[in-house]
């Protein structure tokens, strides 16, 4: 054991006196080394603070109160609720009838002698500095102590008066306003001074502003409701603070349930810290109902997706710094010699080679998990505004970092494994003299590596042909890249017969990396594992980006634009259209309006007291038969078999669904300016709207005698009873005479277009709702964000669509993966070049001496690089195109699977379209670009001439 420790000694010693003469060499490997363990560690050290410990969540949703009350609007009824969250439901059985709906008067639940703070929001347009902004008004008095850490004062003071407010910093951003202006609500005369800033910790990008109880949203509602506007939807909890005593154990979970039964919801900082077991829960007894934490199974998965991951790393790694290794135990050959001379044996020159892998693990090790704490350190400010939350304190867990620095030693033990036994198995005579000998390769590896490619490729074909399993393609293709990783040898050799078509630099650079396999194979490999992987990733962007531009449905015509605003009675309207036609080529503009029910500032769908909706009526005759109602409410395509259910599917009446852009019915009110813009050359169509018919783009809305139902529903509530109940809502239906357009024609979602003068008749009432324009050209970016500006100022939640046709989001992700695979490709060829130059010294002194001019030095360096990048590449891009196949392939089977069961069960969707698409572009890159670049820098960087010296004697 003594002997032991001494001999480790030792070789630590002079490995750490190696790593620190050869600097740039030790550098290079630790930098390999260090940097993922850099990322890792400031991953794991953000995660970590990023979550929240339950008092963290508790001091931010609740402050130091001991409950928050919360009136879940089930009009009273007993409810359910979930422990720790704010979900629930009501008591019962509500199939065939809809949920209870209505206020509870939560101060009912209140303990005797509780304190009650109140905490109000709702939603209001404030004039700032630009214009008007949507921001939230919430009314709570943040400077009591039962309201500490729900917000951070920032700066100056929370109101202490009616007439002011404390403003978010985000709102002060946005706004251009700052503590000690003054800001006012639009519909309100009322001014408010800002007397502070604060930010809320779980929400940094809230535009907000805080005011006392009653001195804003009351005012502001009665402002709007007076002018016949929407008001603040106002929605109010509370906080509870119990009065302490030596029996008080806070809100506990009985007090909780006893709160259930009279309607509330109660979230208990007790509970939460202390929750009950699942089994006391009734809500998770509950069909339908679990506290739904991650399966053992899903786990499992998710660990050895990060163990692959992890491993592949490593390997990566181990591939690209074993070379490096090599590189130095090349060259300390006669170091090594020296001590086998002096009595050493074949384990401690292993023993001294594994040491250098040793030391710079370690010190990878340290140097990437310092570099990472103060990375994450210094990103978390920009990480939390990134996010839009605070994270938590800073979590620092010593036994996930040591373990992150265990890989890095393990990663340097092992890329210098193979180096060490190389380095072992020279002889005495052979590394004094410099003397290289001769290497075979082994035979049984390569059979071993094509094993396991023919297996991986086995698993990876079960799974894309016969299974729908994702995980089998990825862990055949995984195992099938190791098994190429393992025959690279070979496979090197086989480059090397391309070799006599080649003139003398490039094919001397061959002859050198066939005959050293030992160190051309690892990096060969090296890039083949960057290359694969990104070629696979890459073909699977491709594709899916093909899929997603298959799929894709443009809502305008290509350069067309559209702006709706479908709140506020259509008051912002004017404005918004105005705007759009100033700032963009507009050729032909279409105004547009939506048929209202109830109050003109009713929004659409019924919301709000006293608002309607309407619908249009699908004649019995047009009634999809899969989806026709049945008198005891039972599903209809249940009637029908399982063929008969498919051939239905592609019934008309079933795939021609009506649109319903921007309006509950699809309808909209305009005139023939609408038909120009959206493309429709149909005179008879024009000639219609101007007779006063309705124009329809969907033959399911027209009866036989050529009329289309509109249904006015004015009470909302009935019309929801009636439907839980599977009968036709009540409401007064008026028929239009209506023009049916040819099939085919392309509407972009407008279901009809219903004249303004066939609207009037009828005793519709119809607000503004937009606007169609279509464009002598593309808009530019300069005029969208003046554009952009102008509708800001305006304070009006518009929605502004420019039709740019089918975008790709994978552009950049293409050219990221080209780039890394790039590096690592670069990289690993140049580690081959440079050992391949300390293998190679000797010939090139030789060549200089016999008159070789000296540009042949750096063209062999240029050469030797370029060929481990071309082999690397080459066999890279076979080995990652199939995988990405496979998975396509896997996906293409779901996808088809979930299409038939959809036809089965009486369900209607088109038929997937899964194509499998090449990165031309990508590939090209790789193997022109890539190898030419790795070449030409190799050449650049090396030296034209060596000092000329004596060959040694052999």
């Amino acid at each position: 054991m003594n002997n032991w420790f001494h001999s480790w000694r030792a070789a630590v010693r002079i490995a750490r006196r190696d790593a620190w003469r050869y600097k740039g060499r030790s550098f290079l490997v630790l930098a390999m080394i260090a940097l993922p363990i850099l990322g890792v560690s400031a991953a794991d050290l953000t995660l970590r603070s990023s979550e929240l410990s339950t008092g963290e969540k508790l001091a931010r949703s609740m402050g130091a109160a001991d409950a928050r009350v919360v009136d879940p609007g089930y009009g009273g009824a007993p409810i359910y609720q979930n422990p720790v969250e704010q979900d629930s439901m009501p008591v019962g059985d509500f199939d065939n009838k809809p949920w209870p709906q209505g206020e509870t008067d939560v101060a009912k639940v209140f303990p005797p002698n509780a304190k009650v703070l109140a905490d109000s929001s709702g939603a209001g347009k404030l004039r700032t500095a630009h214009g008007l902004l949507q921001t939230e008004i919430r009314e709570f008095k943040a400077a009591d102590p039962m309201a500490r850490g729900i917000m951070s004062l920032q700066d100056g003071r929370f109101p202490e008066r009616a007439d002011e407010v404390a403003a978010t910093t985000r709102f002060l951003e946005s706004s251009g306003l700052g503590i000690g202006s003054t800001v006012a609500a639009r519909g309100l005369e009322r001014e408010y001074r800002i007397v502070g800033s604060y930010e809320l910790p779980d929400d940094l990008k809230a535009v907000q502003v805080n005011a006392l109880p009653g001195a804003f949203l009351a005012p502001l509602g009665k402002a709007l409701e007076k002018a016949g506007l929407p008001g603040t939807q106002t929605t109010t909890t509370h906080l509870l603070s119990l009065a302490r005593s030596a029996d008080t154990d806070g809100f506990t979970w009985n007090m909780v349930q006893q709160a259930n039964a009279k309607g509330v919801v109660v979230m208990s900082r007790a509970v939460a810290l202390a929750p009950p077991a699942d089994a006391d829960v009734p809500l998770f007894q509950q069909e339908g109902w679990g506290n739904y934490a991650g399966s053992g199974a899903a786990d499992a998965a998710a660990l050895a997706a990060v163990g692959t991951v992890v491993g592949l790393a490593m390997l990566e790694i181990c591939l690209l710094a074993g070379p490096a290794f090599a590189v130095g135990a090349r060259r300390s050959r006669r170091q090594l010699g020296l001590v086998g001379a002096n009595g050493g044996d074949r384990r401690h020159i292993r023993a001294i080679v594994l040491a250098g892998g040793l030391v710079i693990g370690l010190a990878a090790a340290v140097v990437g998990t310092v570099l990472g704490l103060i990375l994450a350190f210094v990103l978390q400010p920009v990480l939390e505004e990134s996010f839009g939350q605070r994270f938590g304190a800073f979590d620092i867990r010593p036994l996930e970092l040591l373990g992150i620095g265990l890989l890095a030693v393990l990663t340097g033990l092992l890329a210098a494994v193979v180096p060490a036994v190389t380095s072992s198995r020279q002889t005495v005579l052979a590394s004094l003299t410099g003397r290289r000998g001769v290497r075979r390769s082994s035979r049984v590896l390569p059979l071993v590596g094509l094993g396991a490619v023919l297996l991986g490729a086995a698993i990876a074909l079960y799974g894309s042909v016969y299974s729908s399993q994702f995980a089998l393609v990825a862990g055949g293709s995984a195992l099938a890249e190791l098994g190429v990783v393992a025959m690279t040898p070979a496979l090197v050799g086989l480059f090397g017969r391309t070799g006599r078509w080649l003139p003398l630099s490039p094919r001397l650079a061959l002859r050198d990396a066939v005959r050293n396999r030992g160190r051309t194979a690892p990096a060969v490999a090296a890039v083949l594992a960057a290359v694969a992987g990104t070629v696979a990733v890459a073909t699977y962007q491709a594709s899916d980006d093909a899929q997603q531009r298959a799929a894709y449905e443009a809502r305008l015509p290509h350069g067309a634009v559209s702006v709706m605003v479908g709140e506020g009675g259509g008051r912002d309207v004017p404005v918004v259209r105005d705007a759009v036609q100033k700032n963009l080529p507009v050729a032909v503009r279409a105004d547009v309006d939506r048929i209202v029910v109830g109050r003109a500032s009713c929004e659409m769908y019924g919301d709000g007291e006293g608002c309607g909706r309407h619908e249009v009526v699908t004649p019995p005759a047009n009634v999809c038969p899969l989806w026709a109602p049945t008198a005891d409410g039972s599903d209809p395509a249940d009637k029908y078999t399982k063929a008969e259910r498919r051939k239905l599917a592609q019934d008309w009446r079933c795939k021609e669904m009506p649109g319903v852009t921007y309006t509950e019915s699809g309808l909209v009110v305009g005139d023939a300016k609408l038909l120009t813009v959206l493309g429709i050359k149909d005179p008879a169509a024009a000639k219609a709207l101007g007779e006063g018919k309705v124009v329809s783009f969907s033959r399911t809305l027209v009866d036989a005698d050529g009329k289309l139902a509109v249904k006015v529903i004015t009470d909302s509530s009935k019309a929801e009873e009636a439907m839980a109940e599977g009968k036709e809502p009540p409401g007064k239906v008026t028929s239009f005479a209506a023009y049916q357009v040819a099939k085919g024609t392309q509407s972009y979602g407008v279901a009809g277009i219903v004249p303004p003068a066939a609207a009037k008749a009828a005793g519709l009432t119809t607000v503004p709702l937009g606007a169609y324009f279509s464009t002598d050209r593309m808009p530019s970016t300069e005029q969208r964000q003046k554009l952009d500006d102008e509708l800001a100022r305006t304070g009006a939640a518009v929605d502004l669509h420019v039709e740019e046709g089918f975008v790709s989001k994978n552009s950049i992700v293409l050219l990221s993966l080209t780039v890394f695979a790039g590096l690592i490709t670069i990289g690993a060829a140049g580690i081959a070049t440079g050992l391949a130059q300390a293998d190679a010294e000797a010939d090139l002194k030789t060549l200089a001496a016999v008159g070789a001019p000296p540009r042949v030095r750096r063209t062999l360096s240029g050469f030797q690089c370029g060929v481990v990048a071309v082999m690397g590449v080459l066999l890279g891009s076979a080995a990652g195109v199939l995988p990405a196949i496979g998975l396509r392939l896997t996906e293409q089977r779901q996808q088809t699977s979930w299409y038939e069961q959809a036809l089965d069960s009486g369900g209607t969707m088109d038929a997937p379209h899964v194509p499998i698409i090449i990165p031309w572009e990508t590939l090209a890159a790789l193997l022109v670009a890539v190898p030419l670049g790795a070449a030409l820098l190799a050449a650049l960087v090396t030296r034209s001439r060596g000092a000329l010296a004596r060959r040694a004697a052999t």
